[in-house]
């Protein structure tokens, strides 16, 4: 161990930009809950364990194209935003340098920097224009330019996430299985053991995090459950 201050030291903070955790973790959990409430669904309904399987493999494979279609489109049109306001600000301090300057030293002044030292930063700034720029997008939109998350990285890991969330519901029946309720238990289980995994990055007790996503999940396959029960009973299913 040594004294390095926690601000020089690498990895001090998790990576919150964006990039590939939270589409990976809304896959997981999106995966998890709608195969499992689905599952419960057709399964209340009376089907058979082979239209489960069926129902839900479709359920995996449509749904994570959705999803991965869905993070792409996402992401790559928040840049493409990011990129045109950008580009907007650019021809601002191209046209009034010196008005952009003030509006960057009354933004720190607002902050609390002394107003002398604000516009002196700010001028000192303003000598380089890219520094400027990328200065004012940052005060001004709160998001870095240079550090914009990938539509392909947040595609490929939602569809990946979604696919093993999806997966785990279905793996009694994949296995031999044939009893609906052991299935629902395997996907509680992987609901519970998801949102402890989450926890790790939120600073959020384990079993609390475990705990909720388990009562997310289990309110949907109750409420499919009853649903699937109730179209099977009147359509002669059950």
């Amino acid at each position: 161990m040594t004294d390095t201050p926690a601000a020089l030291r690498e990895a001090h903070h998790a990576d919150v930009s964006g990039g590939w955790l939270r589409p990976a973790v809304f896959g997981a959990m999106d995966g998890l809950v709608t195969n499992i409430a689905l599952i419960a669904g057709v399964g209340g309904g009376g089907v058979s364990p082979r239209s489960i399987v069926l129902t839900g493999t479709a359920g995996l494979v449509a749904g994570a194209i959705s999803m991965g279609l869905g993070e792409y489109t996402s992401v790559r049109s928040a840049n493409e935003q990011v990129a045109a306001e950008v580009a907007k600000e650019r021809r601002e301090l191209e046209r009034h340098p010196e008005a952009e300057a003030r509006e960057l030293a009354e933004m720190w002044v607002a902050r609390g920097l002394p107003a002398d030292l604000a516009r002196q930063v700010a001028a000192a700034v303003r000598r380089d224009p890219e520094l400027a720029l990328r200065m004012h997008v940052r005060e001004e939109l709160g998001v870095d330019p240079d550090d914009q998350p990938s539509p392909w990285a947040a595609a490929t890991s939602s569809f990946l996430f979604f696919s093993v969330g999806a997966l785990v519901p279905l793996l009694p029946y994949l296995l031999g299985a044939t009893s609906l309720a052991l299935a629902l238990a395997v996907g509680g289980l992987g609901l519970f053991l998801a949102g402890a995994v989450v926890s790790r990055f939120t600073n959020r007790a384990w079993w609390s995090g475990g705990l909720r996503q388990l009562l997310v999940g289990g309110a949907a396959a109750v409420a499919t459950y009853l649903i699937g029960m109730l179209i099977g009973v009147q359509g002669g299913l059950g």
